[in-house]
C-alpha cells in the first residue's frame, strides 16, 4: 500500500469516527424528491434548495404530476436556486422520462440514472447510495474534490478524475460514506477560503497542498 493510499484510508477512518451519523443536508420525503433535489442543488447550496422544495413538492408530489407541469409555474417556484430556466426544463423533462421509460420508478443503476436530464455521476451515486444502499461510486462535489487535493490524494480538477483516484485507494464498501462525511468536514473545517488547519483532525497527515 502506498503512503498516499494509507493517508486516504486514515483520513476517511477519522472522518467516519467524527461524523458517524452523517446524512445528506437535502430534505426529502421520497426517492423522487431526493432525485429532484440533487438536480436542483447544482451550482447552489443545499440550504437554498431546501427553501424551495417544500413548495415544489407540495404542488408536484410525483414524476407524473411534475411531468405535466407548466414551465412558468415551476420557474416561479424554483427561481431562488439560480439557473431556474434551465433547471425547470430539466426536472420536467426528467419527470417525463421517468414516466415514459421507467414507469415512474427511480432507476437502480448508474447507466440508467445518468440518462436522465441533469443527472451526472455525482448525483447518480448519491441517489443510488441513499435510495438503494449501493456503493456505486464516490460522489465528488466541490468539498470532496478540495479535500482530496489538499490531502495530496489527487491533483485532478475534474470531478470524474478525482472520483477514480479516490476509488483506487478507498475500499468499495466505504464509497457511499465518503461524500456524506467529507462534505461535513469541508463545510465545518476544510473550507475553501479560510481552512481551519489549526483545529483540523487531519492536520498531522495533511500536506496542505495549495493551502
Amino acid at each position: 500500500m502506498t503512503d498516499q493510499a494509507e493517508r486516504a484510508l486514515e483520513a476517511h477512518r477519522r472522518l467516519l469516527a467524527r461524523f458517524p451519523d452523517a446524512v445528506p443536508a437535502l430534505v426529502y420525503g421520497s426517492p423522487f424528491e431526493l432525485l429532484i433535489s440533487v438536480v436542483l442543488s447544482a451550482q447552489t447550496t443545499d440550504m437554498q434548495v431546501n427553501r424551495v422544495t417544500p413548495v415544489l413538492f407540495n404542488k408536484y408530489r410525483s414524476s407524473g404530476s411534475l411531468a405535466s407541469a407548466e414551465l412558468q409555474e415551476v420557474e416561479r417556484i424554483i427561481r431562488p436556486v439560480g439557473f431556474y430556466h434551465q433547471k425547470s426544463r430539466m426536472i420536467i423533462s426528467l419527470s417525463r422520462m421517468l414516466e415514459e421509460i421507467f414507469d415512474g420508478r427511480i432507476p437502480d443503476s448508474l447507466k440508467d440514472l445518468v440518462r436522465l436530464p441533469g443527472v451526472g455521476r455525482k448525483s447518480a451515486h448519491i441517489v443510488l447510495g441513499m435510495v438503494y444502499g449501493q456503493n456505486s461510486g464516490i460522489a465528488v462535489d466541490t468539498h470532496v474534490g478540495r479535500i482530496a487535493r489538499r490531502l495530496g490524494l489527487s491533483n485532478a480538477t475534474s470531478a470524474d478524475r478525482v472520483e477514480y483516484d479516490l476509488e483506487a485507494m478507498i475500499p468499495v464498501h466505504q464509497w457511499r460514506s465518503v461524500n456524506l462525511t467529507w462534505v461535513l468536514h469541508g463545510r465545518q473545517t476544510c473550507t475553501a477560503a479560510r481552512p481551519r488547519c489549526d483545529t483540523c483532525l487531519l492536520a498531522d497527515i495533511c500536506p496542505r497542498v495549495g493551502v
